[in-house]
């Protein structure tokens, strides 16, 4: 499975402080290790290191604000 600008998924990830957390995210750009999206809980942009996703999956049928 590959993920795909547009596309929104759900990752798990490990922060530049050690702790893992949970988002939706919205892909808007991937360059260089790095995913732009857009995080669907805080309507923010942020930038995640792809090696730092420790797990993803697609989300279905769902729209967020």
């Amino acid at each position: 499975m590959k993920m795909s600008i547009g596309q929104t998924i759900e990752i798990i990830y490990l922060d530049k402080a050690g702790r893992i957390t949970q988002r939706k995210i919205e892909v808007r750009g991937m360059r260089d290790g790095r995913i732009r999206a857009t995080c669907l809980s805080s309507g923010q942009p942020r930038v995640f290191l792809t090696a730092n996703i420790l797990s993803w999956r697609p989300v279905r049928g769902q729209r967020y604000a």
